[in-house]
């Protein structure tokens, strides 16, 4: 959608600015090509300025001139081998059976790197040289003219075109110019960017934030990120949400930045001002681009400096810089942003998008039967640990309502395939004992990695028959059976599944409580008591599935559970919850009330299962789990934790 500013936009004399109108909900394709549109009406540079710099710093650098060859490399005829230089048409009789003899006036002793001495044209090897006791040299073979020598100029040509312009320069690029006679280069000078944070609830790093206070984790980011593609980065001290003051400061900025990202107040709430500042200060043209997350980005310009505005939310904010400050920084340097390698996958789930704008989904991958899985995680775009723990993106473009589990689909990496190939994926219930696990075989292995999806025993069990993981975790409880796991093994494997159940822990579930249990709870029935507040696990958690029966057999009803219908996703966030003030109380283990110091009511023992094909068990990946779960060392660690028996820890139970 594209409309007029409904106010003129002045530069910093106060006289109007003349540009295109401001779009709103395009493609990022069609905001870049905005923005930019906008930075030519703001008189913005094209390109950064060149300067010179030595060979020795240059590395990260785009050329702003072609590189020429001052030399040729090598700059002479050397020898390619230790051994003597000859004359080949010496050499020409020398057979095995008929060796001939060189005397010291017909060859030289040579080393890889020496000058070719004059008048001589190859060079045998020094193993394949035999000399005599007077000194002359014996060889059993011809050899060719100009065997093992480097002529001038193999490598490098004096006055050819070693590097274009516009080329990011890697370290064999510095060394090949080294080689060719350059001492200095002619590059774009690095981009300054100076990143400003705002809002009155924003607290600077290492300060402790009161409720309703957050840290500033965003500009370390966005910091972090502007470095590693070669720029340079400054953060200003937090600007309160206040129009003047954040104008002030962006002016401030424009003055000495080649890009300006403000991060946040750029969405349309009270105290979102960004899209209102740069419209007043300089070219606002673009506020709203049909991505997810993203979507609320401003993009414009401020005194002939671009200007994005960046969302509060934290992935949001780190997209919003890969899809749109990245390709504006890589233009102005006169080159291509950075790509990443993509590779296909197969969709581990279910993956609805909405169809009008284009969906940004972070994923786990790793090697299961033989092809790569990809597992979507959660989208908030408040969740900074899916970037975390993201092994690549997946983008649904817009007019596409998603996929379904089981299809193929393209992602970026972020992660290389090596890493990959050696990931151990856990779908199923969550447990602090996989954590443990995770950050164990890491310290043994770098290179192995178990990621860990909570989406509850039912749902893992059904990854696992779709072959979308490695290991299934399962404490669900048979309500006729009083069984864990094994009669759910025929009803969503199917009877004749072949799958080994291997032991991982027995575990105290109980009501997790605020210290002291002031409420003085006593157990399940105590739930239903007027004015507690529950907060419950998703449908399918093996947890939620324990709480059903509990209640059952007492006679009651979730209905009679306050609470009942909120959802956490894992122990430690219903312990957040109670924590916060949230809940009064919430199913969970043990191990997770004693993690944020709250009390625990015991309600029942029961054991946690990794389910494994059968077929599986030997793979390589998991080989190195299996001798984890054998290890004394980590049953100590385990038991630490509180609440956790090891005593069949690893047995194989089916």
């Amino acid at each position: 959608m594209i409309e007029h500013a409904s106010h003129p936009r002045l530069n910093r004399t106060g006289s109007p600015v003349v540009g295109p109108p401001v779009v709103h909900n395009v493609s990022p394709v069609q905001a870049l090509a905005a923005w930019r549109e906008g930075c030519l009406a703001a008189h913005c540079p094209d390109h950064l300025p060149p300067v010179s710099v030595a060979v020795t710093s240059a590395v990260g650098r785009v050329t702003a001139d072609p590189i020429w060859a001052r030399r040729s490399s090598p700059a002479f005829d050397s020898a390619a081998m230790d051994g003597i230089a000859v004359g080949s048409i010496n050499t020409v009789a020398a057979g095995e059976n008929t060796p001939i003899w060189l005397t010291a006036h017909n060859f030289e002793a040579v080393d890889t790197g020496d000058p070719m001495p004059d008048g001589y044209d190859a060079v045998v090897m020094r193993e394949h040289v035999h000399f005599t006791g007077d000194g002359r040299a014996e060889l059993h073979a011809a050899v060719a003219p100009y065997q093992h020598i480097r002529c001038i100029g193999e490598d490098i040509s004096a006055a050819e075109l070693l590097l274009p312009a516009g080329h990011r320069l890697r370290p064999v690029d510095v060394a090949a110019a080294a080689a060719a006679g350059a001492a200095m280069l002619t590059v774009r000078r690095a981009p300054r960017i100076v990143i400003i944070p705002t809002g009155d609830e924003i607290r600077p790093i290492g300060t402790d934030p009161a409720p309703g206070e957050i840290l500033d984790s965003n500009s370390l980011m966005l910091a972090a990120q502007a470095r590693e593609i070669g720029c340079e980065a400054h953060v200003t001290a937090i600007a309160p949400d206040d129009p003047e003051l954040i104008t002030a400061a962006l002016r401030a900025a424009a003055s000495v930045a080649d890009l300006v990202i403000l991060i946040a107040g750029s969405s349309a709430g009270r105290d979102d001002h960004t899209a209102q500042v740069v419209a007043a200060a300089g070219t606002l043209a673009v506020h709203g681009v049909a991505i997810r997350p993203g979507h609320p980005v401003v993009l414009g310009a401020v005194d002939q400096t671009p200007v994005l505005g960046a969302p509060g939310y934290p992935v949001s904010a780190a997209l919003t810089f890969d899809i749109f400050a990245a390709p504006l920084l890589a233009s102005l340097e006169g080159t291509t942003p950075r790509a990443r390698p993509t590779t296909t996958a197969r969709l581990a789930r279910d993956l609805p998008s909405t169809v009008s704008v284009d969906d940004w989904v972070r994923v786990r991958l790793a090697r299961v039967g033989g092809e790569t899985v990809a597992a979507p995680l959660p989208r908030g775009a408040g969740v900074l640990t899916t970037l975390v723990r993201a092994d690549g993106l997946l983008v649904v473009p817009a007019g596409q309502e998603g996929h379904n589990a089981g299809e193929h689909v393209q992602v970026e990496l972020l992660r290389g395939l090596t890493e990959i190939g050696r990931t151990i994926v856990a779908i199923g219930s969550h447990d602090l004992v996989l954590d443990v696990a995770a950050s164990a075989l890491r310290v043994d292995d770098p290179l192995v990695t178990l990621a860990s999806s909570n989406v509850g025993s039912l749902d893992g069990l059904v990854a696992l028959r779709d072959g979308l993981c490695h290991l299934a975790g399962s404490h669900l409880l048979d309500p006729v059976t009083y069984e864990y796991t094994l009669p759910y093994i025929e009803k969503v494997l199917g009877p004749n599944s072949d799958v080994a159940i291997v032991r991982l822990v027995h575990r105290d579930q109980g009501l997790i409580v605020a210290p002291g249990n002031p409420l003085g709870l006593t157990g399940v029935a105590d739930l239903t008591r007027p004015g507690i507040r529950y907060v419950n696990r998703q449908p399918g958690a093996g947890t939620r599935v324990l709480l059903d029966h509990e209640l059952a057999r007492r006679g009651l009803q979730p209905g009679e559970v306050a609470g009942y219908e909120r959802e956490a996703q894992t122990h430690l966030a219903v312990a957040a919850a109670v924590a916060a003030g949230y809940a009064d109380a919430g199913l969970g283990i043990m191990a997770a009330a004693r993690a944020v110091g709250l009390d625990f009511v015991p309600v029942a023992r029961e054991p946690y299962d990794l389910v494994v094909r059968a077929d599986a068990q030997e793979d390589d990946v998991l080989a190195p789990l299996w001798t984890l779960l054998a290890s004394p060392d980590f049953h100590a660690s385990v038991e630490a934790l509180g609440g956790y028996s090891c005593a069949e820890t690893g047995r194989r139970i089916r």
